[in-house]
């Protein structure tokens, strides 16, 4: 009944887990939305200098080269407030990256209002830049959402159509002849490559800036799964410590009445063997211990507090202490002993790494720790047969391993994924000279223990209060 109680503890304490990363991961994918669509926005602000170009240099064209008269200080007055609204957009959207459907929606409706105001001005649906309205449909139905790409759509219709009733049309001088050499036609060629340049153009960067987004919405989702696994391997990590627990009492037990049993203690091969064998098992009921500890805790709830040297000199002398190992080199090259928080899965991660290079190389292994800059590097040199090139290139994959027994490959998998949470790289190669080296970067400030001001202020503020309660 009380394993029963506990295996639901655990359980609940498991969903609330993955309830919480669920909410990280809509957090994720909102953020990665969010960039592609300031990204896009970025260039609709391009789009519109382009514009302001355009009209700068069409207006000028037409009243100076072809005697064409347009009402310019209304078109200038259009053209100041586009200017003025591009600004405004700019520093906006230069302080605050996230961009909504709604707020791409708004801007493509002020370029179709500025749109027609300067059609209005000059000519309406007679002026052959009226097919201009096709660009901006067209750039709705890739940067936004269903339902506003209608609503742009109906507007530019509106626009077209109110064009058609109410503004004056455009005085073009005689022509002398069809084809070419009708003003209105070469505006039309002209509107026409225009629009396919800006196409051709924007729609290649913002697919590009899409399948940017896309590549990394899929890299979280593998994440995602990824960590799914995890806390399955949890789970039934957490539910065989508690199954291996009588066994292992039971195991302990028997040894330690075959230590007393005179046909073991007088034979000294013997009580050697059992002296091993009780090694193993107290090795197998601190992990099991382990488990079982930080089963559903949350990182920050199982750490202990210490100073980085500190951690890492314990790390490998109890690694070297309860490993068979024949050769091993540990060089720490930490000056600045700084102090950090260390929790269990740390500890198991760094073990892991030592673990596998111990079974590929088990006379000889060398643990490194060193400082560069604001990250701790830890690297584990073995001199066995080196990584497979297949599991190099998919290091840290579950069930990638050379070692041909069901299951393998979730060490590094269980490390990779470790370090990634903290913000760290894991990195695999095969020495020249032979053996393999496996590095782990992590950030200082991922693990460094430093007090935030506002609580030392609270603090102060605490013991204050309760001098004044005591006086």
């Amino acid at each position: 009944m009380v394993e029963k109680t506990e295996n639901l503890v655990i359980a609940a304490g498991q969903k609330a887990g993955g309830r919480k990363r669920e909410q990280e991961r809509g957090a994720d994918t909102a953020a990665l939305e969010s960039n592609t669509g300031h990204k896009n926005m970025m260039q609709l602000i391009e789009l519109r200098w382009i514009a302001v170009v355009g009209q700068i240099t069409t207006i000028t064209v037409v009243m100076l080269g072809f005697d064409i008269h347009l009402p310019l200080p209304q078109m200038l007055m259009v053209l100041a407030c586009l200017i003025a609204f591009n600004l405004a957009s700019l520093l906006r959207w230069h302080e605050r990256p996230i961009v909504t459907n709604n707020e791409l929606f708004l801007a493509l409706l002020v370029d179709v209002a500025t749109l027609t105001a300067q059609l209005y001005l000059s000519g309406g649906t007679t002026n052959p830049f009226a097919f201009l309205y096709l660009l901006q449909v067209i750039l709705s139905a890739v940067l936004l959402e269903a339902w506003t790409t209608w609503t742009i759509v109906a507007v530019t219709g509106a626009c077209l159509a109110g064009l058609a009733l109410f503004s004056e049309p455009l005085t073009f001088p005689p022509d002398e002849g069809n084809g070419l050499s009708s003003l209105y036609v070469d505006g039309m060629l002209i509107c026409f490559a225009l629009n396919a340049a800006l196409l051709v153009i924007l729609i290649k960067r913002i697919s590009r800036n899409l399948r940017a987004g896309d590549a990394q919405l899929a890299d979280l989702r593998q994440h995602a799964a990824e960590e799914e696994h995890i806390v399955r391997m949890g789970l039934l990590a957490s539910g065989a410590a508690h199954e291996l627990g009588t066994p292992l009492a039971t195991l302990s037990v028997i040894l330690g009445d075959w230590r007393r049993m005179p046909e073991f203690s007088e034979n000294e091969e013997l009580r050697d063997e059992i002296d091993e064998m009780q090694i193993q098992l107290q090795r197998c009921k601190t992990i099991v211990s382990g488990i079982l500890l930080s089963a559903g805790e949350a990182r920050g709830e199982s750490s202990v507090k210490t100073t980085i040297n500190t951690f890492l000199n314990d790390l490998a002398a109890d690694w070297r202490a309860s490993r068979p190992v024949i050769a091993f080199e540990y060089a720490n090259r930490i000056e600045q002993d700084i102090p950090v928080v260390f929790d269990s899965a740390l500890k198991q991660m760094i073990n892991n790494v030592l673990d596998n290079a111990l079974e590929a190389s088990p006379l000889w292994l060398k643990l490194e720790a060193a400082c560069d800059a604001d990250t701790l590097m830890l690297t584990v040199t073995d001199m066995g047969p080196g990584f497979a090139s297949a599991i190099l290139r998919h290091i840290g994959k579950p069930y990638q391993s050379s070692k041909g027994r069901p299951g393998g490959g979730l060490g590094l998998f269980f490390v990779v994924n470790v370090a990634r949470k903290l913000g760290g790289t894991v990195s695999a190669r095969n020495r020249e000279q032979g053996g393999a080296e496996v590095r782990l970067t992590l950030p200082l400030a991922a693990i460094s223990l430093e007090e935030p001001e506002q609580e030392q202020e609270q603090e102060q503020e605490q013991e204050h209060k309760d001098k004044q309660d005591a006086d």
